[in-house]
């Protein structure tokens, strides 16, 4: 497997990422990475790396996508970016995967521009897995769409239904729509309206409403929300989990 990788995208970098890619070179025998940014501030963190340095190649990738910048003229500009090269590569068939920890928005923008969409898909969604004291949850969206329409939401509902079948093994993955309660004549016009378009969908195995204290408890494998609702809980969580632990 093949991956394209910023080396400049996130917190920490490119050390954290060099890093990250180094330990999954050294767990995965079968894979190679291209670590794409600024040549002169990734070469000499490779040092200690002999044991898999035939397995990372080198990109120059000089401009980066900043979160201060708009994603669109980030994208459209800075074509010597990693997030613009490395999609690109991906959309040519050069590498397997693109990963970058970058600018949340540039990726997106990237990912319209440059690759395209899958058909029946009208927006792409951000799609992170959460405890759920069971296994996993996976919460879609969480950023994306700030401002979804109804008939997004089963969409997201297929693409995390895919994911949970093919990537986490779940045979017939439960739906749940996020909502302030588990009757289904409950919530606001989005979440009415998106109820009745999800319990329509003979694709999906929709389970009703999910109250956002139950997203911890199983009650779904999968998630779906607006991006605006997602993110909310997304960050509570991190926060929680930040101040249970002391951080």
């Amino acid at each position: 497997m093949k991956i394209y990788l910023d080396a400049m995208g996130g917190d920490n970098a490119p050390q954290c990422t060099v890093e990250g890619a180094i330990e999954a070179l050294r767990l995965n025998k079968n894979l190679k990475i291209t670590l794409a940014g600024v040549l002169g501030e990734v070469e000499p963190l490779l040092k200690e790396c002999d044991d898999v340095r035939d397995r990372i190649l080198l990109d120059d990738a000089p401009e980066i996508i900043t979160n201060d910048e708009s994603p669109v003229m980030g994208v459209r500009r800075k074509t010597n970016s990693a997030t613009v090269k490395g999609m690109l590569a991906l959309r040519d068939k050069a590498v397997d995967g693109f990963v970058s920890a970058g600018s949340t928005g540039a990726v997106l923008a990237g990912g319209m521009f440059r690759l395209g969409r899958i058909p029946g898909i009208e927006r792409p969604a951000l799609a992170p897995m959460l405890p759920n004291g069971k296994g996993y949850v996976l919460l879609i969206d969480c950023g994306a769409n700030v401002d979804c329409l109804p008939h997004y939401m089963p969409q997201f509902g297929i693409m995390g239904s895919a994911y949970m079948k093919c990537v986490r093994g779940v045979e017939n993955p439960r739906v749940g729509l996020v909502n302030n309660g588990a009757e289904a004549e409950k919530g606001c016009a989005l979440t009415k309206e998106t109820y009745e378009l999800l319990d329509a969908d003979k694709r999906l195995n929709f389970v009703g409403n999910v109250e956002a204290r139950d997203i911890t408890y199983d009650k779904a494998d999968i998630i779906v929300c607006d991006g605006f609702v997602g993110n909310v809980i997304l960050k509570f969580m991190e926060g929680v989990a930040g101040t249970l632990m002391g951080c």
